[in-house]
């Protein structure tokens, strides 16, 4: 794979950060981003749909009528190359749009797809990209769950200077300030679950929501970690009694992630 001009990596870049639009909505396909370009402007852009469907590709496609002819259409996971019975392939879409090129920044490790999708729209000597660190970043859950079939975890730890995270009397309640939650709050927001043990269940009874403006819908599912009693029925917990590293899992987690079958 060749390495990408500065002008690519900079629109890469934009299709990434689009694609912040559809975590985790887009579950059980990952969040991926497009960006079409014609004379330097940005014409169409578009991310994964919830539920996976449409594409990115899709709806960027359909923003112009389908027809990409003299464009470059950016995106940041090698278009898709399987049939599935949700809709056409986004190979099979961007060949019947005609754009100029077609530019992604991250291989699809997915065996329905890799490569396949590169061969479907590239034109003849315009080989792939390599993977640009914006678009891995983005589709880091995806790619850990096929290539290594374990989620991707983010841990969030507050703790104080002395190493302690709350008051030994259990009376505090924060050790954050204002700003420090918030970004807790958006990176919940782009997560699959979140999972906390059993005993700070018990102690603290966490909401685990996600409590910015406009983004309440992206709170993630609640799991607890724990042998014991299962949270009430109605409460919308599901229990984890101990990790299965069988399991196979997708999308970027906060701290954990259930199982879910492949993108389609």
């Amino acid at each position: 794979m060749s390495p990408a001009p500065d002008e690519d990596r900079r629109w890469l870049d934009a299709a990434a950060a689009v694609s912040a639009r559809g975590r985790p909505l887009s579950a059980p396909n990952p969040a991926v981003g497009c960006v079409i370009v014609r004379g330097g402007r940005v014409v169409a852009r578009g991310w994964t749909q919830p539920g996976g469907r449409p594409h990115a590709e899709a709806m960027a496609l359909a923003a112009l009528g389908g027809d990409a002819s003299g464009a470059t259409v950016y995106v940041s996971l090698e278009p898709c190359a399987h049939a599935s019975p949700r809709g056409p392939s986004c190979a099979d879409l961007l060949v019947a749009a005609r754009p100029a090129r077609v530019v992604a920044g991250q291989q699809d490790p997915d065996p329905r797809t890799a490569g396949l999708g590169w061969r479907g729209c590239a034109r003849p000597g315009l080989p792939p990209i390599s993977s640009l660190p914006a678009c891995a970043a983005a589709l880091a859950g995806f790619l850990l769950r096929i290539t290594a079939g374990r989620p991707h975890v983010t841990l969030k730890l507050a703790l104080t200077l002395d190493g302690a995270i709350a008051l030994a009397n259990g009376q505090s309640r924060w050790i954050t300030g204002a700003q420090a939650r918030a970004h807790c709050h958006a990176e919940r927001a782009r997560a699959d679950a979140i999972l906390v043990g059993g005993g700070t269940l018990r102690a603290d009874a966490p909401r685990l929501d996600v409590r910015l403006p406009g983004l309440e819908p992206r709170s993630p599912q609640r799991w607890v970690l724990t042998r014991g009693q299962a949270p009430k029925a109605g409460t919308r917990w599901q229990t984890l009694p101990r990790p299965k590293p069988s399991d196979r899992h997708s999308g970027c987690s906060w701290k954990a992630v259930r199982a879910r079958p492949p993108h389609s």
